[in-house]
């Protein structure tokens, strides 16, 4: 489950499996690349300020959602936004759009799938105890020649005073 990933609420986890970015987004932005010309011109219209005519030009055009991500100033005139402020708030989005899908994509398991392994058995352990099914568990045991690589990979993860959750 998801919510054994959020144990706790800093950790990089919690923020990749947070359910806003799986509900109130469904995902989007990590598929922003594979948005047909209608879901950009909705991406658009939801953005403030943005007249609505503008919205209309990512349809006219046909703009899909690798196009948007790779527009430019230059392109935006091209299909016809003129005011040079809508612009600079399309880029700006646009560019937000680009880093939030890349934050988000992040393989999971981009450390030794051992650690994480040990991570996640952990977390589901401490999920189980909150919910008052099992004691307390045990902080995880790991082999000698792993120790120094879990504790990156838990900072990694768990940054900051959180990381004490699963480090003791």
């Amino acid at each position: 489950k998801r919510s054994t990933l959020q144990v706790a609420d800093d950790s990089v986890l919690a923020r990749q499996f947070d359910d806003t970015k799986w509900t109130e987004q469904g995902c989007t932005n990590l598929r922003a690349k594979e948005w047909s010309p209608d879901e950009v011109s909705d991406w658009v219209a939801n953005i403030a300020h943005i007249p609505d005519d503008v919205a209309a030009l990512f349809i006219v055009h046909e703009v899909s959602g690798s196009e948007l991500i790779a527009l430019n100033e230059f392109g935006l005139k091209e299909i016809g936004v003129k005011r040079a402020g809508t612009i600079c708030l399309l880029l700006d989005e646009i560019s937000t759009l680009k880093k939030t899908a890349s934050e988000d994509v992040v393989t999971l398991i981009e450390h030794s799938p051992y650690c994480f392994g040990k991570i996640l058995d952990y977390l589901r352990l401490k999920r189980l105890h909150d919910e008052n099914f099992i004691d307390g568990p045990p902080l995880p045991t790991v082999c000698d020649n792993q120790k120094n690589r879990f504790e990156k990979v838990v900072r990694y993860y768990f940054p900051g005073d959180s990381s004490k959750l699963i480090l003791g």
